[in-house]
């Protein structure tokens, strides 16, 4: 007999958003819709930094025109890089934490009973085997000999697996593959350099003090099973040091490099960008997007 799924009962019904939901972020409403379910479980709100990867990639190839076919590969990658793949890395990214959040978030759609297991590993395939046909069709149309995007796509999917799953998963030294998007965007439309791939890398690094800001909230989970988060290892004050580091040392790096590559109006631009960053330092994600935009866009000329 099918049984309807249950809202979870410990979620705050009266405070609850129905936007909060859609968005797959905290103070969502109680929802018994399996496509809302699903949709909250690839965390839409993520989605954007992935897809400004791709348009920075685009800018730093210097070959993106606005006609139809160029404007309609963007709109395939920037598919393949959030709904699809960064859908997948949420989806097993909450599958194996689903007993971390039964201690600190209950009411979530997994630990709560809201998706079946079945169900929730049903969508982590589906996501990952359409990003990566979606990737493999990017290489057809771009016509490239090696499948670039194809393989950074796999290489993106694995760093999210080893993100995600034990033994490596919530450890000090995890890393995530924020640096992939603009390495595909770069690919589509011309050819990953190696400054390229290194200034990405960094951006990476301060996309990971970004990152570890999301471990603060699973503290007491996580030191319940055993999980060595940064907050867990170093302690709350450390840790957020080492995130404010991570995300202000990085744009002060590129600066300095784009400075010594004879590029000071650019140079200039991203420092611009670094005094509010670290005025605003709780809210820092818009200035360091916009560095990552600064950059490409110094790259390509």
């Amino acid at each position: 007999m099918l049984v309807k799924p249950q809202a979870p009962d410990k979620a705050p019904a009266a405070s609850g958003s129905s936007f909060n939901q859609l968005l797959g972020i905290k103070g969502a409403a109680q929802e018994t819709n399996k496509w809302k379910i699903r949709l909250q479980l690839t965390k839409p709100v993520t989605w954007p930094p992935l897809i400004w990867g791709i348009v920075c990639g685009a800018a730093a190839s210097g070959n993106f025109h606005w006609n139809l076919e160029d404007v309609a590969k963007s709109i395939v990658c920037m598919i393949m890089s959030g709904p699809c793949l960064t859908g997948y890395t949420q989806t097993i990214n909450d599958w194996y934490d689903r007993e971390i959040d039964a201690i600190n978030e209950p009411y979530r759609p997994i630990p709560s009973g809201a998706i079946s297991e079945n169900e929730v590993i049903t969508q982590i395939w589906v996501l990952l085997l359409a990003g990566l046909g979606l990737a493999g069709l990017l290489d057809v149309w771009a016509g490239h000999d090696f499948p670039t995007i194809f393989w950074l796509a796999v290489g993106g999917s694995l760093l999210s697996y080893i993100y995600s799953a034990p033994p490596l998963k919530h450890n000090t030294f995890d890393d995530c593959p924020l640096s992939t998007p603009k390495w595909a965007g770069q690919a589509l439309f011309g050819t990953l350099t190696p400054d390229i791939i290194v200034l990405t890398l960094l951006y990476s690094i301060a996309g990971l003090g970004i990152a570890i800001v999301n471990d603060f909230k699973s503290v007491e989970g996580d030191r319940a099973m055993g999980l060595q988060s940064l907050p867990v290892a170093f302690g709350p004050e450390t840790a957020k040091w080492i995130c404010v580091g991570a995300i202000d040392i990085t744009q002060i790096s590129v600066a300095g490099y784009l400075l010594g590559a004879g590029k000071p109006y650019y140079a200039l631009a991203l420092l611009a960008l670094i005094v509010p960053q670290i005025v605003f330092q709780a809210s820092a994600q818009p200035f360091l997007i916009l560095g990552l935009l600064v950059t490409a866009l110094a790259t390509s000329h």
